[in-house]
């Protein structure tokens, strides 16, 4: 009985809405500099082009994967779960 109340619980939050973010990377900058930003300005991040991007949901890393361009659009390709030890 007490299975079939955690499915029914789990059921009830599995169609709520959650932010997917990926993380490319960041960098920081003196405001000065970033009120000198104008169109074709290039940012530099922190992170290398071949290394993973971080996956998010509200803001809680879940996994890892590499930028892949599907179509005309970007995706991530996930390549390891967070809590995962392979």
């Amino acid at each position: 009985m007490e299975n079939l109340l955690d499915e029914q619980r789990l059921n009830t939050v599995l169609d709520v809405r959650v932010q997917l973010t990926v993380r490319l990377g960041s960098c920081q900058l003196a405001m000065r500099d970033v009120l000198e930003l104008t169109p074709g300005s290039v940012i530099q991040l922190n992170q290398r082009a071949n290394e993973p991007v971080g996956l998010y949901v509200n803001d809680k890393l879940i996994a890892v994967g590499e930028v892949v361009v599907v179509e005309e659009s970007f995706g991530i390709k996930v390549t390891r779960m967070v809590g995962e030890t392979k």
